[in-house]
């Protein structure tokens, strides 16, 4: 590694990955470090993502996809089936494929990528960020730089060593659990979703079927039901009753900001990208493609400041300031929405659902079951236009 770069990107994931891959694109040096020894490992995701929605961001390689899906099935509580979204296509990934493949973009446009390095610190100088220090095979390097993102993730510490609140108080964090199993009855191309106080309260529980028998089974559930009862509780209680005698390939355990964005996303010298600025979807828990979209921001704006030889926290706060005008809004509708929807209780999912069977299946698109929705907490309306009249002003 150079002594100095232009820009020091923290963080191997999609965010991470596509800022360094922009940022390159560019003209300017960078360096990305990733702390694990491979990018793509371990793997902590569902693997669900919308067809539409990840090629707004990148041209989809066939290698990435595990299973392309149709569909989905919601089940209430009481058992209720509906069939919903039947338009609409998903993908369920290869991570680990699919993480590494974004790597080798970045590295292609010029990148520069380290694995197995340890940022353990900041530098700095009159309060603004200068590089890191980070351990690389036994060896502790200082490496200077005009901007560093931060893309490490839901336990940032790059936001936190710079002075900004990245903390996610116990209530507002998502507590997931998922295995990937096999098993004989698994053979589907719906993804499949579970709601109500037994399964995973505060939260859902989800099926992604990847091929061959196997699928990601997992769930998420509020902070403050798991103080009550791990998730992996939960899991264990419906694999054994849904899939009795499962091999259980890989098991994920993690937690997910079910939060607005973080307000200040830069400082000088430094900006925040993906999980680490709380940019996670907070009503399906997906971050994906917000993190590419993140990314692909910050990279641009990070090399545009490098090259124009500015990059204060003015200067860089063009990056959350476009993430806010193009995002923000759908990001604070889903906030919106999931702090109803988490409050419910078994009665409430089982109604909706009862409205929802009298539509068509033809039509449960997500409009009409976020009318049903409106039409049970009509209030949430009123909240919702506000929301939609700020983001005109």
């Amino acid at each position: 590694m150079k002594e100095r770069y232009d820009v020091i990107v923290v963080g191997g994931g999609p965010a991470g990955s596509w800022a360094a891959k922009h940022a390159a694109e560019k003209g300017v040096s960078v360096l990305l470090l990733e702390k694990d020894r491979e990018i793509g490992l371990p793997v902590r995701c569902g693997e669900g993502v919308s067809v539409a929605d990840l090629s707004r961001v990148v041209d989809v390689q066939e290698p990435w996809i595990a299973m392309k899906v149709s569909g989905a099935r919601i089940i209430a509580p009481d058992g209720t089936v509906v069939e919903a979204y039947p338009d609409e296509k998903g993908y369920v990934l290869h991570r680990k494929i699919f993480d590494a493949d974004l790597a080798a973009m970045a590295a292609k446009a010029g990148a520069e990528i380290r694995t197995k390095a340890y940022v353990c610190g900041l530098l700095t100088e009159n309060g603004r960020v200068r590089g890191v220090r980070v351990i690389h095979l036994g060896h502790e390097f200082r490496i200077s730089a005009s901007v560093v993102i931060g893309a490490d993730g839901i336990e940032s510490r790059v936001g936190r060593w710079a002075g900004l609140r990245t903390q996610v108080s116990p209530e507002d964090m998502v507590s997931c659990m998922q295995f990937t199993l096999t098993h004989d009855s698994i053979d589907s191309k719906t993804a499949e979703f579970r709601v109500g106080e037994r399964v995973a309260p505060g939260g859902y529980l989800w099926i992604f079927p990847k091929g061959d028998r196997t699928a990601n089974v997992g769930l998420g559930i509020s902070g403050a039901h798991s103080l009550n009862k791990k998730p992996i509780f939960y899991l264990r209680e419906f694999v054994e009753f849904m899939f009795p005698g499962a091999s259980v390939l890989t098991v994920v355990a993690g937690g997910v900001p079910s939060v607005p964005p973080l307000q200040e996303m830069v400082l000088d010298g430094l900006m925040l990208a993906g999980d680490a600025a709380h940019q996670v979807n907070p009503l399906t828990g997906g971050g994906i493609v917000n993190a590419m979209i993140a990314g692909r921001m910050a990279g641009r704006v990070a090399a545009e400041a490098v090259l124009a030889g500015n990059v204060s926290r003015k200067r860089l706060s063009a990056y959350p300031n476009e993430w806010h005008r193009l995002e923000g809004k759908n990001h604070a509708i889903c906030f919106k929405i999931r702090s109803v929807i988490h409050r419910f209780k078994d009665e409430e999912f089982n109604r909706v659902a009862q409205v929802l069977l009298k539509i068509p299946s033809s039509e449960l698109t997500s409009f009409n079951i976020f009318k049903s929705l409106l039409f049970k907490h009509p209030k949430l309306l009123l909240e919702l236009t506000k929301i939609y009249f700020e983001g005109k002003a």
